[in-house]
């Protein structure tokens, strides 16, 4: 995996909904080797937040060298990003991690796929929904009506949403929304997508993961976890896996390093 560390210059920043921000940098190097799933290492600028964050990659724009970045501030070093405007410039080590990617190319490679995305989830499945063949069918959850990028995955595919209160969509969770558009296959009849890839909270990627056991669909995860090196070295961010690690040696696995996407069969949540 190739990564660099450098300095990136802002050429936008916008608030989507209250406290969710969308922030596009020119990161030349890093978009050339990034894929659909990865993430960057954003440093602050304040000496006593030493540690990066890791932020998932939005969206990619490899004629300009662009790289776009959709996070919810939820601390400091988010809380200082927010207040970057255009001209800025912010340190970033990436592309990190192994994404929605296979030695041939994308996970998804042609047939019908189910993305699926909750909250800050939602925004690491738009470059895949841009880059995968085939039909493409979308499910997004949100808790209110702050539906964030939803209008830009209307431009790939056909898109439902589910809200916790019930002010857009469906009332519920993304599983509510599959269950009442009739997006999932009766017993003895044809899987309803060949693949089925997401990214969100545990609960809901629980719910995926049997969701996709169930119907027998091939299905990837995207876990999100606390991370502090970012490179695989700290072992900060592991998770339970269902087979013996060969750097652990135990049922383990590393997220920011063998992940954060793995096939839902070789992970416990």
């Amino acid at each position: 995996m190739c990564k660099v560390k450098c300095k990136c210059s802002v050429r936008e920043s916008v608030e989507l909904a209250p406290g969710v921000f969308s922030l596009w940098l020119l990161a030349q190097e890093i978009v050339k080797h990034a894929v659909p799933g990865q993430f960057v290492s954003l440093y602050c600028r304040e000496k006593d937040h030493l540690l990066p964050r890791p932020i998932s990659i939005c969206e990619l724009d490899t004629g300009k060298g662009l790289l776009r970045l959709v996070f919810r501030v939820v601390g400091a070093g988010t809380e200082e990003f927010s207040t970057l405007s255009q001209g800025d410039t912010v340190e970033v080590m990436g592309p990190l991690g192994n994404g929605y990617v296979k030695e041939d190319g994308l996970l998804i490679d042609g047939g019908k796929s189910l993305l699926i995305g909750g909250g800050i989830g939602v925004p690491p499945m738009l470059e895949l929904a841009k880059q995968a063949s085939g039909d493409v069918t979308v499910v997004l959850g949100y808790r209110d009506s702050h539906v964030f990028l939803k209008d830009e995955f209307d431009k790939y595919g056909e898109v439902f949403v589910a809200t916790e209160d019930g002010s857009v969509g469906t009332k519920g969770t993304v599983l509510d929304a599959i269950a009442s558009h009739g997006l999932c296959g009766a017993p003895g009849d044809e899987k309803p997508f060949d693949t089925i890839c997401a990214c969100g909270p545990a609960p809901m990627l629980r719910g995926v993961k049997e969701f996709g056991l169930e119907q027998g669909i091939v299905t990837y995860l995207s876990l999100e976890e606390r991370m502090a090196c970012g490179i695989g070295a700290c072992l900060g961010c592991v998770c339970q896996t269902t087979s013996v690690d060969a750097h652990t040696k135990v049922k383990n696995a590393r997220v920011c390093k063998d992940g954060p996407v793995f096939l839902s069969t070789d992970v416990e949540l």
